[in-house]
């Protein structure tokens, strides 16, 4: 998700503080944190998959399959180079 692990830590405590998710450390390797939706969590799915659509639809318009990939690695080209 581009983003440094401090961010996303302040991300996931947010969350889990709000019960979006919970944590837990793996009994296999401790260093390891495995996040999950609650049941809260999961009832934002549906509007989520929504917003995503819409902003798909927003982003793609009526462009191609060969258009719209071109564009995503386009996209990604730009944001590796940051």
């Amino acid at each position: 998700i581009n983003r440094t692990q401090p961010t996303v830590t302040v991300l996931v405590d947010k969350l889990e503080l709000l019960g979006y998710v919970t944590r837990y450390k793996t009994e296999e390797d401790r260093r390891v944190t495995v996040i999950r939706l609650t049941d809260k969590g999961r009832e934002l799915e549906p509007i989520f998959h929504k917003v995503s659509k819409q902003l798909n639809e927003v982003l793609y318009g009526d462009l191609m399959e060969d258009q719209k990939k071109q564009l995503e690695f386009l996209l990604e080209h730009l944001l590796n180079r940051f």
